[in-house]
């Protein structure tokens, strides 16, 4: 199985990214929750483009990539897993549970300290919200995102399997929560209590300092509901919400890749809004 992983590594991952990709795009047609501020051509031409960026960057500094590190974790014995014998099963759920709450925690470091927001707003700073939304990302927060990953591999000792797993399910997550989409309300009530749906998500995406820095999880939403980050809905509804942030809403800022990219550079370096509270707090 695990050679198997390790030789179509790229093929497992791509298959599903496209795959869902897909299916998020017809669900969006089809049946948007928004309608779109911004040319939809415009945004995926410039998302997409920084997407496959970052992809050949990632291949050009990691050609092993996460699996890569696991399989060396692993050869070396290196990590809690390889340590402790734990039933394959258990061990595969375990680790993805466990990386996907060092997701949660590097997602409110982003957020919380000011140089590592300057880089994580390129994700934030889009005026639309759907499935591109989601791996819209700068660069060097890829590279820092990469890094963390590693350590926590080499830390875990989690399997080939279980890494490839996580990978894939966190990607589909992305996608899925950050569509322009909408589930039945009952539907959504339910799955909140396992997953991040679109509605509940879309609420960090908001221009609003107090909904931006709620509702961090990518995939498991227990953590947000552990941690006290969790808010139900955004004060002007999912209609009437303002995605984006305030000060950068012109498209040469916002949408085209080269103001995403010059995006981390711009303006004074300043405590970010996680540590500032200038809502109105009954409101």
């Amino acid at each position: 199985m695990t050679d198997f992983v390790l030789t179509h590594e790229v093929t497992i991952r791509l298959s599903f990214f496209f795959g869902v990709f897909i299916l998020m795009a017809v669900w969006e047609w089809r049946a948007p929750r928004r309608a779109l501020r911004v040319s939809k051509l415009l945004r995926w031409a410039n998302n997409l483009g920084l997407v496959f960026l970052n992809s050949f960057i990632l291949r050009l500094l990691f050609p092993a990539a996460a699996v890569g590190v696991a399989a060396f974790a692993h050869q070396q014995g290196w990590g809690l897993f390889n340590y402790y014998a734990v039933p394959d099963f258990a061990a595969i759920i375990a680790a993805v549970i466990i990386m996907d709450f060092i997701i949660y925690l590097q997602h409110v470091m982003v957020h919380a300290i000011p140089v590592l927001w300057r880089l994580h707003r390129v994700h934030h700073a889009d005026l639309d919200y759907d499935v591109t939304t989601g791996a819209r990302f700068h660069p060097l927060e890829i590279i820092l995102s990469m890094l963390i990953k590693f350590a926590t591999i080499l830390l875990l000792g989690p399997s080939v399997v279980a890494v490839i797993i996580f990978e894939v399910v966190l990607n589909a997550m992305a996608m899925f929560n950050h569509g322009n989409v909408g589930l039945p309300k009952e539907l959504d009530s339910l799955l909140r209590f396992f997953v991040v749906t679109p509605d509940m998500h879309r609420v960090h995406h908001s221009v609003e300092d107090d909904e931006a820095n709620s509702n961090f999880g990518f995939n498991l939403s227990w953590w947000d509901r552990l941690f006290g980050t969790y808010r139900e809905q955004p004060r002007a509804g999912h209609q009437g919400m303002t995605i984006g942030i305030h000060k950068f809403r012109e498209l040469k800022q916002s949408t085209w890749i080269t103001g995403m990219l010059s995006m981390p550079f711009m303006g004074k370096l300043n405590s970010y809004v996680i540590n500032r509270r200038q809502w109105n707090e009954k409101s």
